[in-house]
């Protein structure tokens, strides 16, 4: 691997945060051995996450959740140094992003670049495969930037690194490993439909027969055919039948509170019945 001294580059930390994630931390921690600070930012893991980090030389800070943009803003601020990587503990950086991103930083320390922050395609190994298509790929990420001019977005899900100047887009991948079975996805769907329904709501966001029906069919269409998730094989019509279902829980969260409000009667007369 290509590694510049610090004295022809700014420094670099690389942030993580965690909970949970004894299986894939050490992955995550190696690939990015290079970089002049390892930040984990921990939320309370009851495994061996923050013992395999402090062996591999991370420093471990503990914060109780705040939310995932509120997270990563505060490893941000806690990082030692100006230029920040935030990766994810599922995300490994390839060797072929890791040299780039030197080679950018060199250029900037030399002078030879304004630049304030980077993007960067993931990429997502799931049901053994890369997956090429769907969305999924080439997913161009801005994960770095100087942190002087840049902050994370903090709404419930799908948080955003916001930033003030130019940002270089690089083409080293980050490897994305985040499903290791369908159940998985599943879980991780369940939970994100969740949160995004609450942000719907939270836009004052009406429930709507109308969207429950088009919005998953539209996604389904969206990620099998308009981005060609049917040349990934069947592990692409697992992925569009998901996204399809998460958007359907999304938008079917959002009848939840006044369908169990019309149940209540019921179940209050069924207590006294069994009283």
């Amino acid at each position: 691997m290509l590694v510049f001294s610090t004295m022809s580059r700014p420094p670099i930390s690389v942030t993580i945060i965690t909970l949970n994630e004894e299986s894939n931390i050490a992955r995550a921690i190696r690939s990015a051995s290079w970089a002049d600070e390892l930040l984990v930012v921990d939320s309370g893991s009851t495994d061996r996450t923050v013992q395999i980090a402090s062996t591999l030389g991370a420093r471990v800070l503990t914060n109780p959740w705040p939310g995932y943009g509120q997270q990563k803003n505060f490893g941000q601020k806690q990082a030692r140094h100006d230029w920040v990587l935030n990766i994810d503990a599922d995300e490994e950086i390839s060797p072929e992003l890791a040299a780039e991103i030197q080679t950018s930083l060199a250029r900037i320390g030399a002078g030879e670049s304004n630049a304030s922050a980077f993007s960067f395609p993931r990429r997502t190994y799931y049901l053994s495969r890369w997956i090429r298509h769907g969305g999924w790929y080439p997913n161009v990420r801005v994960r770095m930037a100087d942190r002087k001019k840049a902050a994370w977005t903090e709404p419930s899900v799908h948080e955003d690194l916001k930033v003030q100047g130019e940002i270089v887009q690089l083409q080293g991948a980050l490897n994305h490993y985040s499903f290791p079975t369908i159940e998985s996805q599943i879980l991780t769907n369940l939970r994100f439909a969740r949160l995004g329904s609450e942000a719907l709501r939270n836009r004052k966001q009406a429930p709507s027969l109308l969207k429950l029906v088009v919005k998953p069919l539209g996604k389904f269409l969206e990620t099998y055919f308009l981005k060609l998730g049917m040349l990934d094989g069947i592990s692409g019509f697992i992925i569009s039948v998901n996204a399809a279902h998460s958007m359907f829980l999304k938008y079917a969260y959002l009848f939840e509170p006044a369908l169990s409000h019309e149940n209540a009667p019921k179940r209050e007369e069924a207590k006294k019945c069994e009283s």
